[in-house]
């Protein structure tokens, strides 16, 4: 294998090929990825301004998290008002300028759809308190008389996914205590009842909404709630960390139906909007379930994220999502919810723990890291993943190997888990600390004010993963970045499925696709890939090699394969 690495050409963004099946796209975390108007808080023209980023670094759309009208004590999924923006993010005319802005660059926009719950500010949700039990207004939600004597218990024992009981009582206008409602989530979170013909009709009305504004689709956020089986079932697992999956609260079978409407609705557009879903069912048969022809395009693979560092543990979760997405699953290794990937693969991980079915206990564990290590794993988790088969779910600063700030001082923290666990869950602020855009100034470039106090405190350190910084350095973790992008749209972008080539249960993961190997070493050793794999000559790697044929430990490789050449 020579070692000589192609450079790959930058291309131009309006000459790209476009399919959502092998799409890159940029996850943003609006509050915290720029902002412009100097009050701390991440907005619209903060993103307009940083568009030529994300297109720079390759990517071929964005996927903007909530920017309704939000209270904001969920950041954005405790939406208000489904159709206009929240001020502290700007307005509609913004909107529709990043639209445009994003079209003309070559970037699709897709928005998150958050249809489980609202807020309890929401105009729907305020009358149901106002109104009597029993009335139209409250059947829009899931009240329900409690239990015992006087109704004092809950109608059955769900527990919250933020922690604590899933039921919150309400206080009638006489001022008694009366009928309980349920949240899935937080208290400020109360979910719809899907059964009630006035919630599919208000949603159909708010997709049509953002499709005619131009947006190109959605991620649906609990993709697998909306609805609950109708007899409110107790958990048998019963409470706490250890309960296991709830069937009572989610993947009912109504939820196909619904997803049916939705993408009859997209599909009559043309082109026609896209659907990606965030799932978490406890086997792969009931996520293929959702991906059926007349269903979701897709829905992310969360199995290769909360992996630890182990080569069979990839290679079967590579399996299961190249199975159940039909060959195009939706790959990420990070997003607004888990701890970063540098600072989760840099952590101790116990192979023999057996993986929860939520993210919470695998991607977001305390205890220190190695930052070093976790940093040249996390590149080769990086060259790894987008090199399959499937689209690409790029988290906001994954880019530039941001850590987890893990060390947040607690009045700082704002995230509802935070709270709802007293304190024994960290919760998800320390991957959403406001972006480096520059090594110096008060907020790291962040901000257009020099005065600004960011929304949360970003680390005197965090100037060292400066964007400006990195854009620079050719092998900086950004570089490796427009790199792999570079490099996969100009010889990935196929239908070549993967072909192993290394057995299972080796330290090395290698597979071909086309006329590409990729080798990711998982070992403590260097290898050599052995001659019956034919002659290579690397197209890129995710540390640079020194002269030697060999794969480093902690590295992966991108190879060209000359056919019909001796090795």
């Amino acid at each position: 294998m020579s070692h000589t690495i192609e450079r790959p050409s930058r291309l131009d963004t309006a000459r790209r090929a476009f399919s959502w099946r092998d799409a890159v796209v940029y996850q943003v975390y609006l509050r915290s990825f720029r902002d412009a108007n100097g009050d701390g808080i991440g907005d619209l023209g903060g993103l307009s301004q940083g568009l030529d980023a994300i297109a720079a670094l390759g990517c071929d759309a964005i996927w903007l998290n909530p920017c309704y009208a939000s209270p904001q004590r969920d950041h954005g999924y405790d939406i208000a008002d489904y159709l206009t923006i929240d001020p502290a993010y700007g307005t509609l005319e913004e909107f529709d300028e990043v639209v445009r802005r994003a079209h003309e660059l070559g970037l699709r926009v897709l928005m998150d759809m958050v249809a489980n719950h609202c807020s309890s500010d929401h105009a729907w949700f305020q009358a149901a308190l106002a109104a009597e039990p029993g009335s139209d207004e409250r059947a829009r939600f899931i009240f329900r008389d409690g239990l015992g004597p006087d109704g004092e218990l809950p109608p059955n024992n769900w527990d919250s996914v933020f922690g604590g009981l899933a039921w919150t009582r309400v206080t009638e206008r006489d001022g008694r205590p009366g009928q309980w409602y349920l949240h899935s989530f937080d208290t400020s979170q109360p979910d719809f009842d899907w059964r009630h013909p006035a919630v599919a009709e208000h949603f159909e009305n708010v997709l049509r909404f953002w499709f005619e504004r131009g947006v190109d689709g959605f991620r649906i956020d609990v993709a697998h709630g909306h609805f609950k089986d109708a007899a409110l079932p107790d958990h048998p697992g019963g409470r706490g960390p250890d309960a296991g999956h709830n069937h009572g609260m989610w993947d009912q079978p109504e939820v196909h139906d619904l997803y049916r409407s939705w993408r009859a609705l997209g599909d009559a557009y043309e082109p026609e909007k896209y659907f990606v879903g965030e799932i978490w069912v406890p086997s792969p048969d009931r996520l293929a379930d959702y991906l059926r022809p007349d269903e979701l395009h897709n829905a992310f693979s969360f199995d290769l994220l909360v992996q630890p560092w182990n080569a069979d543990r990839f290679r079967k979760a590579i399996e299961t999502g190249l199975a159940v997405g039909r060959g195009w699953p939706a790959w990420t290794l990070a997003n607004h919810d888990v701890h970063r990937a540098v600072t989760r693969y840099g952590q101790e991980q116990p192979l023999d723990e057996a993986l929860p079915t939520d993210m919470i206990a695998a991607a977001r564990r305390r205890g220190p890291a190695d930052l070093d290590r976790g940093l040249r794993r996390a590149r080769a988790a990086a060259a790894l993943a987008l090199a399959l088969p499937g689209s690409m779910y790029l988290y906001q600063g994954e880019e530039l190997g941001l850590p987890e700030v893990l060390d947040l001082p607690d009045a700082a923290r704002q995230d509802p888990i935070w709270t709802r666990s007293n304190g024994t869950e960290l919760g998800r602020d320390g991957c959403r600390i406001p972006l480096p855009w520059t090594r110096e100034g008060r907020t790291f470039g962040f901000s257009d004010a020099a005065a600004a106090t960011t929304w949360l405190p970003q680390p005197a350190w965090f100037g060292a993963f400066a964007r400006a910084t990195q854009a620079a350095d050719p092998d900086s973790m950004l570089s490796l970045h427009r790199d792999l992008l570079a490099t996969r749209r100009t010889h990935l972008r196929g239908t070549e499925p993967i072909v192993w080539l290394s057995p299972a249960g080796a330290e090395v993961l290698a597979f071909r696709r086309g006329d590409v190997v990729v080798v990711t070493n998982f070992g403590s050793a260097p290898f050599t890939p052995p001659s019956a794999w034919g002659a290579l000559s690397p197209l890129l790697a995710s540390q640079p090699l020194t002269g030697s044929a060999t794969v480093p430990p902690e590295t992966t490789v991108w190879s060209r394969l000359h056919r019909g050449v001796a090795a």
